[in-house]
């Protein structure tokens, strides 16, 4: 089985399980007369409750893993990814602010504007021309930056009334609770067209992985070529914090995780697997955060939080015994 398959499968027992299990499990014959014939608790599982939150978290997944693979290869740093660069909490921080003072902006749009201005305020504070460090200093900004962000998206939730400040902290942590399908189209439309943006850009990211020099050799505009690029990133994490909060540690882990599974060397195979990890990663985080404790549905970014961590000390310990930190 190539790797690709494999991957496929996994994340098609993934979405078959997402759709089975729960506080009540359905079949895989109600889920097929559900999904042939619209009849059923398969087809409520399907149209109403499980199907818009699974598609959601596919949707959300995909762009999140494409986004931290995209950062991963651009800054040579496994440790490069949207939410460790505090671009998620800005986008966060951005749409929590909107809903405070009462805008009416969609969220996909406020969440990229947030994410923008995280990702400038970064690189400011960050840039220091010709360190051989920089890239360090960009992840240990980013960290920074990001917790500050953090603290002030909560500030922001206690002056919101009580329920909407509940709500608020449920997003925050990063929740695929009450999701439809207009939620799901939030992120599909804008994540379809940045893939295919994306898509444009693979040329120019496989010649800035020659190195800077080689690729203005080869007539690359090389700064122009990274700014496209960082902006599609930030632009795609933003897409999927919009509609599933800024959800801890998937797009660190997408590329990794998917390269494992399907073994891909090139960069438009890294940046496939790094989206279909992203989605495994978190339809599976939201089926662990439903089914493991009965009665009770943990937010999706709890669930991110605890296989995330652990990954994250395991990469900063390896890298550090590579002097590389």
């Amino acid at each position: 089985m190539s790797g690709s398959i494999r991957l496929l499968a996994l994340l098609l027992v993934a979405v078959l399980v997402s759709l089975a299990m729960g506080e009540t499990l359905i079949g895989l014959g109600a889920l097929g007369r559900g999904l042939l014939f619209g009849e059923g608790p398969g087809a409520l599982a399907i149209r109403v409750i499980r199907g818009p939150r699974l598609a959601t978290a596919l949707g959300a997944g995909a762009a999140l893993g494409l986004s931290g693979a995209v950062l991963q290869t651009l800054l040579r740093n496994p440790l490069a990814s949207p939410d460790i660069l505090g671009f998620n909490a800005g986008a966060g921080l951005a749409v929590v602010a909107a809903i405070t003072l009462g805008w009416t902006l969609p969220p996909p749009l406020v969440a990229a504007l947030g994410g923008i201005a995280s990702a400038l305020l970064v690189a400011a504070l960050a840039h220091r021309p010709g360190r051989s460090d920089a890239t360090l200093v960009l992840v240990l900004v980013g960290l920074g930056v990001g917790f500050t962000l953090a603290a002030l998206t909560n500030l922001l939730s206690l002056r919101l009334p009580s329920t909407e400040a509940a709500e608020a902290q449920r997003w925050v942590t990063g929740s695929l609770a009450a999701r439809n399908w207009g939620h799901a189209l939030q992120v599909w439309l804008p994540g379809l067209a940045l893939a295919l943006l994306l898509a444009l850009q693979v040329g120019s990211l496989q010649l800035l992985e020659l190195g800077p020099e080689l690729a203005r050799g080869l007539g690359l505009r090389v700064e122009a070529a990274r700014l496209a690029l960082v902006g599609t990133a930030v632009l795609l994490a933003a897409a999927g914090v919009a509609v599933a909060g800024p959800v801890a540690f998937v797009a660190l882990m997408a590329m990794p995780l998917g390269r494992r599974i399907t073994g891909a060397r090139g960069t438009s195979g890294r940046l496939l697997s790094a989206a279909g990890g992203g989605a495994l990663v978190m339809v599976l985080a939201d089926l662990a955060g439903r089914v493991a404790l009965p009665g009770v549905q943990l937010p999706v970014g709890v669930t991110t939080g605890a296989l995330g961590a652990p990954y994250l000390l395991w990469r900063l310990a390896r890298e550090m015994d590579r002097g590389e930190l």
